[in-house]
């Protein structure tokens, strides 16, 4: 299991394009992959899951990656979340 802390700097955080684009990248990837936000966990591969969180700009949340690559996924996940544009 790979863990990250990132803050969101995405001025609409992860709400629908955006979320939509982190769904896409994540979902060929073969293992499960999830966001924390205050303790509460949501499937990546899900952007209902995503959005249910309401992740906004300045918020701090959890990355958790369990499979194959896990650690290399995880540092592409984290340079993802952090090149989000509008």
């Amino acid at each position: 299991m790979a863990e990250r802390k990132i803050v969101v700097t995405n001025e609409t955080g992860l709400h629908a394009r955006p979320a939509a684009s982190l769904v896409q990248f994540v979902k060929n990837y073969p293992g499960d992959v999830k966001l924390v936000k205050d303790g509460k966990e949501a499937n990546a591969k899900s952007i209902f899951n995503v959005m249910s969180l309401g992740i906004s700009k300045g918020t701090e949340i959890g990355i958790i990656v369990e499979g194959e690559d896990e650690e290399e996924f995880a540092d592409k996940l984290t340079d993802f979340i952090d090149n989000l544009s509008e």
